[in-house]
Order: C-alpha cells, then sequence, then structure tokens
C-alpha cells in the first residue's frame, strides 16, 4: 500500500447525518445515555468510511462524527482549558458580499496544562477496526489555543512566564501523539487557521498594532508543531492544513502565502502541507518555489464551500501551473477545507461532496496513475 498522504486526499470533516445532529439534541437533554450516542455516532463512522473507500479514497478519516468543532473539542479535553460561550462575536463573508454571524466558543487557560487521558485514541481504535485503508487522524494544531485569545486568555497567575505555558502545551500533545502511536496511528494531520490568517495584510497590521511580530508568531509557531511531534515515530506521518476559515460556507481571511512561506516551508518539520487554492483569495503558486524537496504539498484546488464540481481539465491546467514552482512528484490533489468543519456543515448536500471527492479521485488517477 502506497504511503500517506496521497495524490487524492481530503481534510477529514464529513458533513453531520441528521441522526447524530438529533441525537447530540437528545444527549444534551438527558434523553438518551452517552453510550447510545457513541453507537448511533459508530453506525454513521462505519458508513462514512465505506463511502471514502468506495470512491476511491486510500487516507480514510471517521468524518470527525465524533465534534462539534474541529478545534474545540479536542483542545478543552486538555486539563486546565476552560470553554465559554457568547464573549466573542466573529465575522465570516462569503463569496457574494453577504457575511455570517457567528458566536464561537472562546478558549481560557485558567489552571496548569495537562494530559490526563486519551482524546483521540478510543475514536482511532474505532476508525482503525473499520477500514481496509490508512486511518487518519486530525487534531487541531498547538496554535490554536494562542493567537485568538494571547496573552490575556492565559491566566498570568498559572504562567507568568508564556515559555512555561508553550512547553506544558506540547509537552500534553506530545503524550497525546504518543498515545496515537501506541494504538496504530501512522498519519496525523494538525488543522491550523493561524498562519493562513497571517497571510491576510489586515490582520498582520491588527497583530503589529497589538504588539506582535507577524513573523515571529509564524516562527513560534512553527516551533509548537515541531515540538508537539518530535517524537512521533519514524514512520508517522506528520501533515499540517491551512485553512482561512470554514463555517457555512464562509471564510474568514484572504492573501497569498508569501508573508509567511520563507518561513513556514523551511522551518516547520512536517513531512506535507495541506494548502488551500481553491479561488484567486489563496494568491498566486509563486511561493511554492521555497518548498523544500523533501516535502510533500496538496494542493486544495477544489472547493468544500460550493455544489458545483470542478471542471477535471480546469483541475490538470492548474496542477500544471503549479508544477512550474513546485515538481509533480510532490503533490496531490483535495478540496481547500473540510466539508464541515463545524457540524453546522457548508452549504451543499451530502451527494454533493461524494459527487466532488470522485472527481478528486479521477483526476488524480488521470494526473498520476
Amino acid at each position: 500500500m502506497p504511503t500517506p498522504p496521497f495524490r487524492a486526499e481530503h481534510v477529514g470533516s464529513f458533513l453531520r447525518p441528521r441522526e447524530i445532529m438529533a441525537a447530540r439534541e437528545h444527549r444534551a437533554r438527558g434523553e438518551i445515555t452517552a453510550e447510545e450516542l457513541r453507537e448511533i455516532e459508530d453506525t454513521h463512522i462505519r458508513d462514512v468510511v465505506g463511502r471514502q473507500e468506495a470512491v476511491g479514497l486510500t487516507g480514510i478519516t471517521d468524518g470527525e462524527f465524533r465534534r462539534l468543532f474541529f478545534h474545540i473539542d479536542f483542545l478543552e479535553a486538555l486539563d486546565g482549558v476552560n470553554v465559554t460561550y457568547g464573549d466573542f462575536f466573529a465575522h465570516f463573508r462569503r463569496d457574494d458580499g453577504t457575511e455570517v454571524g457567528f458566536r464561537p466558543p472562546t478558549m481560557r487557560v485558567e489552571e496548569p496544562l495537562r494530559h490526563s487521558q486519551p482524546i483521540q485514541g478510543p475514536g482511532f481504535d474505532f476508525l482503525a477496526s473499520v477500514v481496509t485503508k490508512t486511518p487518519k487522524v486530525s487534531i487541531p494544531a498547538p496554535s490554536m489555543l494562542h493567537f485568538r485569545g494571547g496573552r490575556e486568555a492565559i491566566s498570568s497567575e498559572v504562567y507568568p512566564d508564556l515559555d512555561d505555558f508553550f512547553a506544558d502545551l506540547t509537552a500534553a500533545y506530545r503524550e497525546e501523539i504518543a498515545d496515537l502511536a501506541e494504538r496504530g496511528c501512522r498519519y496525523l494531520q494538525m488543522d491550523d487557521t493561524n498562519l493562513a490568517y497571517l497571510c491576510d495584510p489586515s490582520i498582520r497590521q491588527q497583530k503589529t498594532e497589538q504588539g506582535e511580530d507577524p513573523d515571529e508568531l509564524t516562527r513560534l509557531y512553527c516551533r509548537l508543531v515541531n515540538e508537539s511531534i518530535k517524537d512521533r515515530p519514524d514512520d508517522m506521518v506528520a501533515a499540517i492544513h491551512l485553512c482561512r476559515g470554514n463555517f457555512r460556507s464562509a471564510w474568514v481571511s484572504e492573501g497569498g502565502y508569501e508573508p509567511v512561506a520563507e518561513i513556514l516551508f523551511n522551518e516547520m518539520e512536517v513531512d506535507a502541507f495541506f494548502l488551500e487554492y481553491d479561488n484567486e483569495r489563496s494568491g498566486d503558486f509563486a511561493p511554492l518555489r521555497l518548498m523544500p524537496d523533501d516535502k510533500q504539498v496538496i494542493l486544495g484546488l477544489m472547493s468544500s464551500k460550493k455544489p458545483d464540481v470542478e471542471d477535471a481539465d480546469a483541475l490538470k491546467g492548474r496542477i500544471e501551473e503549479a508544477t512550474k514552482y513546485v515538481d509533480i512528484g510532490q503533490c496531490g490533489l483535495s478540496h481547500q477545507c473540510g466539508f464541515s468543519s463545524t457540524a453546522d456543515g457548508n452549504e451543499l448536500a451530502e451527494s454533493d461532496q461524494w459527487r466532488k471527492l470522485a472527481r478528486t479521485v479521477e483526476v488524480a488517477t488521470d494526473v498520476w496513475g
């Protein structure tokens, strides 16, 4: 079997089945038990695994069906993280100029950070038991606990020195990754919005006005990933996915990779980069000239935000354009993000996501064989 990343890829999340959404509501009202909820999730994970394998994918996830958010569910499982709702209002934009208002949960670190129990391990065990291909686990990058709130979201009494916070954070990640490795996980993806946000000139300016150096933040977030994965087994592939926001088919930031590319591609010690490239908001392919020869890049040329299936010839043309800057042997194809980074999901039907994934496999097969 080939090793990851694969030529035809996907980011990880799939539209949540209605039965799972309803079951979560029943669980919140105490009408079903946690075990009954998990049984419903198991049933639908078996189905989404089968659908992924049937469409021709090789890296298989559980669709993130056990999560509400791509990041919160994981991070709040760490001791010391407190999650509140309603404190922050985000504005996500659509390509047609409209906005989507959203109050995402806010995370604060109120106690020392500790990894006291496996987080993804039990879910991985189930996924591994029902796949015939390669199980992939996606978790949030460690920067997701720092970027939005910064110093103010981390108790200065618990962590007067932020370096101690970063040390505890990466130690917790190493313990989680060690547990996953022990269970047999060999394909790990970290999801990060912040490095993509730091491509946006307006967000870089905001951070500068807040007293932060955007380049130093980029270096910091690379270091956090490196410290988190440094003890992984030699045969565990670690990838990072960059996202400019993905909520109900809306987005947050824009701007090409040039501001972060040299630091990101050369200082982050991952094996592969999943990069958004579905439209002009992501800029051109020129930053890929800085991609080291020993790294893979998954070109997120397709959109998980729209139901329309991309034209195969147009995708092949875009791949050819990218390979002016990076060797085609280093590349693969995917959508720019998952279909459901939060349980709300993007604005397309389940049948659309499978048609689009079939096109991913078709084009990847035509290009790479």
